[in-house]
């Protein structure tokens, strides 16, 4: 009898069943790693080969739990690279086969290999000769026969105590598709640069700005020479408003910063009379300017500073404050 919903749940009992179900779940990925030493390779293979090929997109499809972690695949392989349309199989079947070309190739998940609503779909990629990749564990079943390539995962345990609510069995579809996904995207050569062009927003957007595009440059670049006195040293930090000032060489590579941190080390020593090469920081923090906003970020953290001067050939040609990454949301 199914407990009321007033009653209050023993936590001893959702800890045993968390404990179960993460063990449920760490077998089945488990027999999903021994798969592919043994048998799960060779079409896995094929399958990133066949899309890579592609002129077209992938289109996913697949229905119920199914579907939910097809339209999660669909969106990961193309937010890496690989351009990806989800297709409910039942809307294919009033219409939405006209989206598929036959450049493209189809990947279909059903766990059991004999989802009603995929015979549509399957149909018109037998008629038209489209890749069709299925991702089932029934080696026999009819979607696998009619695979030009199939994925055949392990027949593992559902968490689910009455082996009935797909939750197992989505995990190795979802891992798979993740698989899929990170092998295409190692094979298209897909770079930090092309995910930043696809993730334009939020804060997986900010990390993947690079600094060339945050910096400030020209007559914004505090900057002086070696042997300058610290009084026009400190009119410069005041004057560009970072809280530092590079210094450089007769050649224009920099040779040390000075920031307010090294105002205060040297507030008892007569300041005033001294030189910026007996205040400055040697050898301080730099970044190239296409270095990511995330890679910066981590920098300044670790190394408890405000301001980053970015240098190309040795030369600085910018700098960053701590607030220009707050203020893109990489923090």
């Amino acid at each position: 009898m199914q407990k009321k919903a007033t009653e209050k749940l023993n936590p001893s009992e959702a800890i045993a069943s968390a404990a179960r179900t993460l063990k449920a779940e760490q077998d089945a990925l488990a027999a999903l790693s021994e798969a592919l030493d043994n048998g799960l390779s060779q079409p896995f293979a094929k399958a990133v080969e066949t899309i890579s090929g592609l002129s077209g997109r992938v289109i996913v499809t697949g229905l119920g739990k199914s579907g939910h972690i097809g339209s999660k695949i669909s969106a990961t392989l193309a937010s890496t690279g690989t351009p990806a349309y989800f297709v409910h199989p039942a809307e294919a079947n009033h219409g939405d086969l006209g989206m598929i070309t036959p450049e493209d190739a189809i990947l279909a998940i059903s766990w059991s290999g004999e989802t009603a609503e995929l015979k549509g779909i399957v149909a018109y990629a037998r008629r038209f000769s489209i890749p069709l990749i299925a991702i089932t564990s029934g080696p026999e079943s009819t979607l696998s026969r009619e695979a030009t390539t199939v994925l055949c995962l392990p027949k593992v345990t559902e968490a689910c105590p009455h082996g009935l609510a797909p939750t197992t069995s989505t995990l190795l579809q979802l891992v798979i598709g993740d698989a899929l996904a990170v092998a295409l995207l190692e094979a298209r050569g897909f770079t930090a640069d092309h995910f930043r062009t696809l993730h334009p927003g939020g804060q997986l957007g900010a990390n993947l700005t690079r600094i060339d595009d945050i910096m400030h440059t020209g007559n914004r670049l505090p900057l002086v020479s070696t042997g300058t006195n610290m009084r026009e040293a400190i009119i410069e930090i005041s004057r560009k408003g970072f809280g530092c000032v590079g210094v450089v060489d007769g050649n224009g590579r920099l040779s040390g910063i000075i920031t307010d941190g090294d105002l205060r080390r040297h507030m008892d020593d007569d300041i005033l009379s001294m030189t910026t090469d007996q205040v400055m920081t040697r050898n301080p923090k730099t970044v190239p300017p296409e270095t990511l906003v995330a890679a910066a970020l981590q920098i300044v953290n670790s190394s408890a500073i405000t301001n980053l001067m970015v240098v190309e050939d040795g030369k600085p040609v910018g700098v960053v404050h701590l607030h220009d990454l707050l203020r893109i949301g990489a923090a």
